[in-house]
């Protein structure tokens, strides 16, 4: 894969992200962020899924890299971590997943989720320089802390690659210029204190984060963990600039395995389905 051979160069690549947020701005509605675990169930129905989600309604592309130990994730996407690892799912198989979507889809912002682990192993210079290659537009990295992020947020801002910060509940007023001082893409703010996929927060309690978090960002800011209908996510697509979806997909994923964790023919739809259903929430939530 090509190195990008200077800075300019690699933010003309793309910086996908932005134009996103932007062209959502323009349309005056927030957008749609879809969650899954690349290689879950197998290979073949992730990239099925995975491409069909920007046709259903996703504006922007979550692709989660499965990880032993995840800590920040509820029973539901940790079942789909392990699925993906027992079909073989690695870092570099997620690049390679990647490269497929891009070459039919050059626009969908796609951003990778998940631990430094493996990151760490492949080597931070060389998985921003491939992560770009590949077409990928930002990554988090759930348990890398600020101050311990240097070692991959300047690879990462010299191939041109977002490096997207989370925040908490717990985030206060003294920690959150530490958390963007080297922001970039979009803010995920984490709506719950916790794992994902347990429960849900009030809309008050979203729209004055929100309102908070704007008070120290210009940055886009997407709400996630605990959204799980269409009806929270225009929840969030409203207080803020757009929802993040993934454990209610990965359970809707797991309802349709046989008993022996095997993808049934209704999955790829099923899933799909729902996200026309959120889709058709985010796009209703400022009328």
């Amino acid at each position: 894969m090509s190195r990008p051979s200077t800075l300019s160069q690699a933010q003309g690549r793309g910086r996908r992200i932005a134009r996103r947020f932007a062209a959502l701005r323009r349309e005056g509605r927030g957008g749609l962020v879809t969650y899954l675990t690349a290689g879950d169930p197998d290979g073949e129905t992730s990239a099925a899924l995975f491409s069909g989600f920007a046709p259903a309604g996703a504006d922007l592309i979550e692709v989660g890299v499965p990880f032993s130990d995840p800590m920040a994730d509820g029973p539901i996407i940790q079942a789909g971590g392990q699925r993906a690892l027992k079909a073989g799912m690695t870092l570099r198989r997620a690049l390679s997943l990647v490269t497929e979507l891009r070459r039919g889809d050059g626009e969908t912002p796609i951003v990778l989720m998940g631990y430094y682990n493996p990151i760490y192993r492949y080597g931070g210079e060389n998985f921003c320089r491939d992560a770009v290659a590949a077409g990928v537009d930002g990554v988090i990295v759930v348990d890398l802390p600020p101050e311990e992020d240097r070692e991959l947020t300047e690879p990462a801002r010299a191939a041109g690659l977002d490096f997207v910060r989370l925040a908490t509940p717990t985030s206060d007023d003294e920690r959150l210029p530490v958390i963007l001082e080297r922001a970039e893409g979009f803010l995920y703010y984490v709506s719950i204190a916790g794992i994902t996929g347990t429960r849900s927060a009030e809309a008050e309690a979203i729209a004055a984060a929100a309102a908070r978090l704007r008070r120290f960002t210009a940055l886009p800011l997407a709400v996630g963990f605990g959204i799980k209908n269409p009806a929270q996510a225009a929840v969030a697509a409203r207080c803020a600039d757009a929802a993040v979806v993934g454990s209610a997909l990965v359970d809707t994923l797991a309802h349709h395995l046989d008993k022996d964790g095997k993808a049934k023919g209704s999955l790829v739809e099923a899933v799909l389905a729902e996200v026309r259903s959120l889709a058709e929430g985010v796009r209703g939530a400022r009328r």
